[in-house]
Order: structure tokens, then sequence, then C-alpha cells
């Protein structure tokens, strides 16, 4: 053969496969374009210098190594759509004269090609991009940066690197194919699945089972410990159950439809029940996709979205006042003399005080089993649902912090729940048991539970003999990691933040290098470290939400073609036989519908089982304004929707002209 054959039938077989090659060529620019960006943003030394730490970089850091992962399994999968619809070309080809051989060389240029033209735009479009995201984080964490244009020769370099092994990857597989098939299998297998799939009752009720299983886990899941693994194993039973249920309980759906002899027996019906049987089998994996991915968009979107803009919410919520100074002393004398330096720095510099309070409490780890509390030892296998942060505290302490006047008998106590689900009469602590003389609403400096994720309960005692007893009998318990009595001292103040920032280094510097040791919490600084962090959750749901966006249109708008080609020669038999060009319209109208709306529906689903391992996630994040986040879902679902509703007007639009041809 001359010289340059192959290079030049690659190119003829790119050009003449445009509205197949077209969005697989753009998908692989996207990709290659996301991940240089996320890539070069972690390597950018501006990110640290605007950020103050490694924060945002970590997160780009996952970012980049997500999207890497992604674009395997993604490009590796929307090639086997296009290699699908070429398989009877290169049958072809094969009984035209051109061996195995020939066509391995014809798809290793074709692949080169698309390689060559991937990273040149994707690589040009991401360089160019690359100061529009950084000023986009910039502008999220509220930051200045300097000027100037960056480039990272390393995050070139890795993006070169992974997709080449992911390119290298892609056309070994296609070799393969092509090597175990014979010419007359590769005529026939662009045509695989116009055989009745056989109803899978087994599997289509293992997938209802794991549905039900993710759901019922999702939605029973209170502890927000337990939630974090409990998430994993939901999100596997639910993805394995939505395969099962597309693949094997569309099928069994349509079968029981079919033996429904009233309403199969309708033309609508007949024509749209018995087409989507006959294609399922292989549309219904395609369709499966689509629905997790849109899940994942969903869930991402409305996640990091609620996080961003309940930042405020959960600063006020972990931090109930603008400074806090915890003592590290070991005496209350020591505390109170490292309290009254802190007064002393206000004065000095002039810091208004507007609230202001100051306890001393003993807190430990504990167990929670009905109405009685035990210690939580060391190595013990226990229920994370049943552990427990126990904050003890006299009634002397509680007046004077919460400006009361409660007195209490010995024997009783009041009791502040972070859950609020205690209202048994009694309380057993040790082999001590108290009255619950009241359950308060409130709890002043209940700022220092927020940290903890497991169940809080302030108990209020009726003076320092009993706390004094408390402590020794949980000191006998726990021996070596027994705790110690601790005391805190919080204030408020109507300085701007200017001025707080400035009071802040100061009291650090005073407790660092002072002779009393403290260590110290400020409003001021927490809104900047949650805003660097939820602003780089935010900035990467955006940006993984686009990739998972675009991969779910691909999908789609080859599941149109492939579903185009396949019904084009049904629908001509349809109208040999007598249908009108209405009704056959008609038939195709229903059909794409019930297909096409499945997955958003199922995903809708998805997202509301979801939602309440979702809140209890996001309140290990300290966000616990549900309504916020049930907004946010619900908005980004109507987005989503109308998004998915316009892709469905243009893809249809190319299904109906290739049925019509």
């Amino acid at each position: 053969m001359r010289r340059g054959f192959f290079a030049r039938l690659a190119a003829g077989n790119i050009k003449k496969n445009g509205n197949t090659y077209l969005p697989y060529i753009l998908t692989c620019i996207v990709t290659v374009m996301l991940y240089y960006i996320v890539k070069s943003l972690s390597l950018n030394p501006g990110l640290q210098e605007m950020a103050g730490d490694q924060t945002l970089i970590s997160l780009m850091g996952m970012g980049a190594k997500i999207i890497g992962l992604f674009s395997l399994i993604f490009l590796f999968y929307t090639n086997s759509f296009l290699l699908k619809r070429r398989k009877k070309e290169f049958g072809i080809f094969h009984i035209l004269g051109l061996g195995k051989r020939h066509l391995a060389k014809t798809l290793a240029w074709e692949s080169l090609y698309v390689f060559l033209i991937s990273m040149a735009a994707g690589l040009l479009f991401g360089i160019a991009l690359d100061k529009a995201m950084f000023l986009v984080i910039a502008k999220i964490v509220r930051a200045e940066v300097s000027l100037g244009f960056f480039v990272s020769g390393k995050a070139v370099w890795s993006t070169v690197r992974l997709f080449a092994v992911i390119f290298l990857l892609i056309f070994l597989n296609a070799v393969r194919q092509i090597q175990v098939a014979t010419p007359v299998g590769l005529l026939r297998d662009s045509q695989a699945g116009e055989r009745e799939p056989k109803t899978k009752w087994i599997a289509a009720c293992a997938g209802f089972l794991c549905v039900g299983t993710g759901y019922y886990l999702a939605i029973t899941t209170k502890n927000p410990i337990t939630s974090i693994y409990i998430f994993f194993i939901a999100v596997v039973l639910v993805v394995v159950g939505t395969y099962l249920l597309f693949t094997a309980g569309s099928i069994a759906f349509l079968k029981l439809l079919r033996s429904n002899k009233s309403y199969y027996y309708k033309t609508g019906h007949f024509i749209s029940v018995s087409g989507m049987i006959y294609r399922m089998k292989q549309n219904a994996v395609g369709l499966a996709n689509i629905c997790i991915l849109s899940t994942m968009v969903l869930v991402m979107i409305s996640a990091t979205s609620s996080l961003m803009i309940g930042i405020d919410d959960v600063v006020n919520s972990r931090y109930p006042y603008d400074f806090v100074v915890y003592s590290r002393e070991d005496t209350e004398e020591k505390s109170d003399e490292l309290y009254e330096q802190v007064r002393e720095l206000q004065q000095k510099e002039g810091l208004s005080v507007t609230n202001e309070v100051q306890y001393s409490y003993l807190v430990f780890s504990g167990v929670r089993e009905g109405e009685t509390f035990r210690v939580l030892r060391e190595g013990a296998l226990l229920d994370a649902d049943k552990i427990v942060n126990l904050y003890i505290i006299t009634a002397e302490e509680y007046n004077r912090a919460a400006g009361a006047d409660v007195s209490l008998s010995e024997g009783e106590i009041l009791l502040y729940d972070s859950w609020g689900d205690y209202d048994a009469p009694s309380l057993k602590l040790f082999d001590r048991e108290y009255q619950v003389k009241a359950v308060l609403e409130d709890f002043p400096g209940k700022g220092l539970m927020a940290a903890n994720i497991a169940s809080s309960y302030f108990l209020v005692v009726p003076g320092q003999q009993e706390m004094d007893e408390i402590y020794a009998e949980q000191k006998e318990a726990l021996t070596d990691i027994a705790s110690e009595p601790d005391s805190f001292y919080a204030f408020d103040t109507d300085a701007d933040q200017e001025k707080q920032r400035e009071f802040s280094e100061d009291l650090l510097e005073l407790l660092q290098n002072g002779e009393l040791k403290g260590s110290p919490d400020s409003k001021v600084d927490a809104d900047a470290i949650y805003l660097k962090l939820y602003g780089g959750f935010f900035f990467l749901g955006l940006f993984l939400g686009a990739l998972f966006l675009m991969a779910a249109v691909l999908i789609i708008y080859y599941k149109q073609i492939s579903e185009g080609f396949e019904d084009r020669e049904r629908f001509a038999i349809m109208r040999k036989v007598g249908l009108s060009r209405r009704e056959v319209r008609s038939a195709i109208r229903s059909q794409v519908l019930t297909v096409f709306f499945l997955p958003l529906i199922a995903a809708g689903i998805h997202v509301a089982a979801a939602f309440p391992l979702m809140s209890r996630l996001l309140a290990l994040l300290y966000l616990s304004n549900t309504r916020l986040y049930m907004a946010c879902t619900v908005a980004s679902f109507l987005v989503f929707a109308v998004f998915y509703v316009i892709v469905y007007l243009l893809t249809a639009r190319t299904y109906y002209r290739i049925v019509s041809r």
C-alpha cells in the first residue's frame, strides 16, 4: 500500500463519522482542559499565598485525582459507543481486503489524531482559562490576588502523561475487540441487542432490595458519626440497585405491561412497549449511567452551594461568641489570672465588650444506654449511636454564666441535650441516680459542643462536692485517659472586622508567649477558615458537576443516535404495514419521552431519599440549617430539570431526523 495510506484513511474516517466523532473529540478536549486547570491550581504558589495554608491546595489536588479517574472511565465508556457504530464499517473494510493488522494501523492513526487535537485544544483552553479560574476562587474566598500569568510545566506534563495512557488503553481495547471478532461478527455486532431479553426476576428483586436497603439506611441513620460510613454503604447499594432495576427491573415491568391485554393492545402502547422491550437490554446501562451521573450532579451542587450560602450560619453555630479563651492551667486560680490578663488586653486596645461568660466544667466521653450513662473506655467496641459527651457544671457556675437563680437539692440536676431527644424523668451516671428537675432549652457557651459530632449533654449538678465526686469516679474508671476540669472565658464585641483581626493576633501572641497558657478561638478567624474550606468545596462542586453534566449529555446524545439508527428500519416497516406518519410519530414521541425522562425521575427519587443522610453529613461540617439545604436541593433539581428538557429537545431532533430518513 502507498505510503501515508492509513493516515489518510484515518482522517477520512473521522471526517465521514463526524456526527459521532465530533462530540467525542469535544468531550476529550473538555476533560483535558478541566484536568489541567485543577492540576495547575493545585500547583499554583499564588493559591497558598492567597489562602495562607494548604486547605485549598489539598482540595484542588484531590479534585485533579477525581477528574483523572473519571476521565479514564468515561472516555472508555464513550469510545464504546463510537466503536459499536463503526464495527459494521470495519467488517466491510475487512471483506474488501484490509487485514486486522491494517485495521489496527488505521485505529492507531485515528487515536493519534484525536489525542493530538484533544491535547492541543485542551491545553490551549486550559492555559487560557486557568487565570480566570484562579480569579474565581479568589472571588469566592474574598482574597486579593497579585497580577501575573502562571503556566505550570508540571501540570502540562501530568496532563500529557495521563491522557497518553488513557488513549493508549482505549486503542488497545479497540484492537482487542477487532482481533477476536470475525468479519461476519463485525458486520452483525453493530445490530446486536435485537433479540428479546429474558425476564430476570431474581436480578429485578435484588435491584429493589438494594435500592430499598440503601434508602432505609439513608432515612433511618440518625447519628452523624455513623452517617460517615453508612453513606458509602448506601451509595454502593443504590448504584448497584439502580443498574439492576434499569437492566432487569425495567424489562420485567414492561413484560408485565405486555401481559395486560387491555393496555397492551392499543396502537400507541403496543408500539412503545414492544419497542422498549427489544431495546432495553442495551439502553438500560446508558439510562442507569445518566441516572447516577444526574444524582451525583444534584447532590454535589446542592450540598456545596448550601455550605457556601450558609457559611454565616455555620460560623455562628460553631462560634456563638466573638472570642473564646480556653484555659490550659491546672488550677482555678491560675485560670482566673489568665482571664484577667485577657481583660487587661481588652482595655489596653480599647476593645468594647458587649457580653461575656465564664465558667468551669468537666467533660468526658460516655455511652448512653437508655437512662444510664457510663464512661467510654479505650479500645472498647461500641455502637457509635450510643457515644455521647458529658459536660458537668455546678449550679453556682451556671447561675453566674446564665444570669439565672436556680437551686438544686441533692440528687437533682438540670439537663441540656444537644439533640433534644432526652425525655426521661431521671438519669443514672456511675452508681448515682439523679432526678431531672428541668430540661433546658438553651445553654450558655453551648458552642463548646459544636465541635463534637457526638450527642452532647450538659448536666448542672447541685454543688462543687458533687462535681468533685464525679471527677474522682471518672478518674478511677479511666485512669491515665481521664479528663481534668477545664474552664473558658468567652465574650462578644461591637468592634469592626479589622479591629477584631488585630485583637485576635495580639491575643494569640499573649497566650503563646505569656507565662499562663491558654488557646484562643475567634469568629473572625473562623470565618476566613471556613470560607477557604467551603469555597474550595463549592468550586470543586461546580467543576465536577459540570464534568458529570457533560458526561450525562454525551451519553444522552449517543443514546439518541444509537436508538435512531436501530429504530429507523423498525418504523419504516410499521409505515409499510399501514400505520400513518402521525401514528408513527406519536409512538416515537411516547417511547422517547418515557425512556428519556426515566433517569431524571429516578435521580429525583434518589436525591429525596438521600436528603436525611446528607443533612447529617453536612452537620459534620457544622451546617445545621436543614431548610437552606432543602431549598438548595429543590432549586438545583429545578434548574437541572430545565437543562435536561433543553437537552432532550436538542437531541430529539437528531433522533427524529435519523428515524424519518
